[in-house]
């Protein structure tokens, strides 16, 4: 129960800042300057634990993993915010979450020995039916028309990657707040360099008028990953990102908070995701 309750709640955090990221003009820039907020915050605690005695990376493999996940983290930032400029926050989100667990679930078969039930299966297909509406939904509101869909599709590919590497990272001991904010430090490095000079200017203008407000998105945002990687470190991959997923529920919900008016299609597709994702993360 106590794993469950931490992604939910990480599930209701994740949700809350892709809505704030939505939310702004240059959401490239923000994203980045409120990744650099979550790193910040993420060392901090792994500093706080490291003196308490916990371990940051007992391994080799344990900071390889690791840095592999800030590179996937890099790729799900950068399309996670191309696909948000182009696209409605519930659609984007229903469509970059659901397509993640079609891949996470049987690469962590695969790789990590979990379960294959049969209530698992239909869960995979229930979440497939989603998907599909979400699709739809994105084609009647024009938000697939330049791209949204594809992209969100990429990013769902990085958010399943850097799932994986977290748990091969944590498998090998890596301590999780550790594993988080040194992978978070290695896409936002990557990220600055990436603005080049022009981008590191308009985020020097950013810091100067929307300071409190990106810090705020990073402290959630950091937030919400650190109890993933504690619930992480305790279950498995594809149940415990099956369950996370189940926040589509909440950024429809936030949709409408921010001003969006998301359609039945839209709504039904983020529905049944979340409903195959409890099917699929329903105990054996």
């Amino acid at each position: 129960m106590v794993i469950i309750a931490l992604v939910l709640l990480s599930a209701l955090l994740h949700a809350s800042w892709n809505a704030l990221l939505r939310l702004e003009t240059d959401k490239d820039r923000s994203l980045v300057v409120a990744i650099a907020f979550a790193a910040l915050l993420a060392s901090i605690v792994a500093i706080v634990r490291y003196g308490l005695g916990q371990t940051a990376f007992p391994t080799a493999a344990s900071l390889w993993w690791t840095l592999l996940a800030g590179g996937l983290e890099w790729i799900y930032f950068w399309t996670l915010a191309i696909a948000l400029e182009r696209g409605k926050l519930g659609v984007v989100y229903t469509i970059s979450r659901g397509g993640a667990i079609l891949v996470v679930y049987p690469m962590s078969i695969a790789l990590f020995t979990e379960q294959l039930t049969l209530l698992a299966g239909i869960g995979s297909a229930v979440v497939l039916g989603g998907l599909t509406l979400a699709s739809v939904a994105s084609s009647d509101t024009r938000a697939g028309r330049r791209g949204a869909v594809g992209w969100a599709v990429a990013c769902a590919v990085a958010i399943a990657g850097y799932h994986l590497a977290y748990k091969a990272a944590l498998r090998e001991h890596g301590g999780p707040s550790a594993v988080f904010a040194l992978s978070l430090g290695a896409a936002s490095a990557i990220n600055v360099v990436r603005v080049g000079a022009t981008g590191r200017q308009v985020i020097g203008t950013l810091l100067r008028g929307r300071l409190l407000r990106l810090m705020l998105m990073g402290a959630i945002c950091g937030g919400s990953f650190l109890i993933l990687m504690e619930a992480l470190a305790a279950g498995g991959a594809g149940f415990v990102l099956t369950l996370r997923n189940t926040s589509v529920l909440f950024a429809v919900g936030l949709a409408f908070l921010i001003g969006e008016r998301p359609g039945r299609a839209e709504i039904s597709g983020a529905a049944l995701v979340a409903v195959g994702a409890i099917c699929m993360a329903w105990p054996a």
